[in-house]
């Protein structure tokens, strides 16, 4: 297995630190709204990973943490009148709602920054006695400078940063700060009402950067395996990481960094973003769109690319699902017969598109070559169970994989495959008998006139030996 690492910029063999375990950190959300499409992203990216992993028989501790605490969380919690723990509990739980109904696994732990506060004052004081963190007025910075290798992640080097912080830097801080390139690890409490902590520089609460070290380190071991988040992380928030972590621990911090690619809408592309305002959220998504839909939509494209978000997109993964659907409701008829005829063909086939499908996904987790190997299969499949006598042993095996692989992408295939009962199906089913019994007298206008009235109903008739069957549009 081969895995892109943004810090080498080229493909790598996968070796975990401990032979048939993976430690896996994903930076999670700041907790301050509901997420929008762009922030699913990265979850969806990243448990299609997880998964995947599991699928190949590892075993995976995954830990994404809740930023629970930061400028924007005060003040939304201000301007809405509560406090901050309120406003967090408010959308971890939206959260949770959200990713559960994509099918986006729990991870192993999801800490709070909140609930690691002395880690954080720990891991911040060792960094002062290293001489890599120095205080100022209730302040604590990091001192880019001192970190050989700061900017290696993100490929920037220390002049480009510098000129580029020294025109972001606020007076203020410009004044505390030995260098403009510097970085916050503990924050001075700025008004009375504002959420803080005791610590040994006075009331303040943590920087953004420093809580992902102390519980990627805490939680996972000075080195762990894989490190993941949104493209727009590499700089600066891993960028400090990597110089945080190393620093404390004089170890290496990840072997393989993992970036996925940002979620675009319109023609032009452009980056879904809250600051742009144009995002749309997966709270309102969810309301008309099938969660098994928008999920498959999100993990169908290779984690590194960008995803192009347009309803049009979205109506294509529905019909790719319903294809599936179908070809596997077909294979469940079918294996309802007794009589089975062996076809080699048809197991060589299924037994070369699981060596292929774990060949994509093992280069860089290649998820479109990996369902491209599904989609060359159901052809093949529904060719078989079209003959009067199909090989029922190779049919169950393609359904044993086909479940597991779509899996992978989060589609549960019970649910995908389960007709919902609607108050109209009896008079559905009424309809579609009266169609059989006009079309055996040979009464084609009734036949056609009863069809016309089911496609209406949005109904799908399929006319096989066996007799007519239905479905929803």
């Amino acid at each position: 297995m081969k895995i892109y690492n943004t810090l080498t910029r080229q493909k790598e063999e996968f070796k975990p630190l401990v032979p048939g375990q993976v430690s896996m950190y994903v930076c999670g959300p700041t907790v301050y709204n509901y997420i929008h499409i762009g922030n699913a992203r990265s979850s969806i990216a990243f448990d299609t990973i997880r998964r995947y992993l599991e699928y190949k028989g590892f075993d995976v501790k995954y830990v994404s943490n809740f930023t629970d605490v930061d400028d924007k969380m005060i003040n939304e919690a201000r301007a809405e009148g509560i406090t901050v723990p309120e406003l967090a509990k408010r959308y971890i739980n939206a959260f949770m709602e959200d990713t559960t109904a994509l099918n986006i696994e729990p991870a192993t732990l999801h800490p709070r920054a909140t609930e690691e506060i002395k880690d954080i004052i720990a891991f911040i004081k060792t960094l002062i006695e290293k001489g890599f963190a120095y205080e100022v007025d209730g302040d604590v910075y990091y001192r880019a400078k001192k970190f050989t290798g700061y900017g290696k992640l993100s490929d920037q080097d220390i002049a480009s940063l510098e000129e580029g912080a020294s025109q972001h830097v606020n007076e203020a801080e410009f004044v505390k700060k030995e260098d403009p390139i510097d970085f916050a690890l503990w924050k001075k409490q700025k008004q009375s009402d504002e959420i803080a902590w005791d610590s040994p520089w006075g009331k303040g609460r943590p920087g953004w950067h420093i809580e992902c070290s102390v519980m990627s380190t805490k939680y996972l071991g000075d080195t762990i395996d894989i490190h993941g988040g949104g493209q727009d992380l590499e700089f600066p928030h891993h960028e400090n990481e990597i110089a945080q972590s190393e620093a404390k621990t004089g170890k290496k911090f990840v072997n393989y960094w993992m970036h996925n690619g940002f979620v675009t809408v319109g023609k032009d592309e452009q980056k879904m973003s809250k600051s742009l305002h144009n995002f749309v959220t997966v709270h309102d998504i969810l309301k008309r769109v099938d969660p098994q839909v928008l999920r498959f939509f999100m993990a169908s494209v290779q984690y590194r690319k960008p995803i192009n978000y347009s309803e049009e997109n979205l109506k294509q993964a529905a019909i790719i699902l319903d294809k599936i659907k179908n070809t596997v409701l077909n294979v469940q008829d079918k294996l309802k017969e007794t009589n089975s005829q062996e076809n080699q063909d048809l197991t060589i086939a299924i037994e070369d598109s699981e060596n292929r499908f774990k060949e994509a996904m093992d280069d860089d987790f290649n998820v479109q070559n990996a369902l491209s190997v599904v989609y060359d299969l159901l052809p093949v499949i529904n060719k078989n169970i079209s003959e009067d006598t199909s090989d029922l042993s190779a049919l169950r095996k393609f359904l044993q994989h086909l479940e597991k692989w779509l899996a992978i992408f989060g589609v549960d295939i019970d649910k995908l495959t389960t007709e919902k009962v609607s108050d109209d199906d009896a008079e559905i089913e009424e309809l579609v008998k009266k169609r059989d019994e006009a079309r055996k007298n040979k009464d084609f206008a009734t036949s056609d006139t009863i069809r016309d009235q089911l496609a209406e109903m949005n109904i799908i008739l399929q006319d096989t030996p066996k007799g007519t069957k239905w479905r929803r549009g």
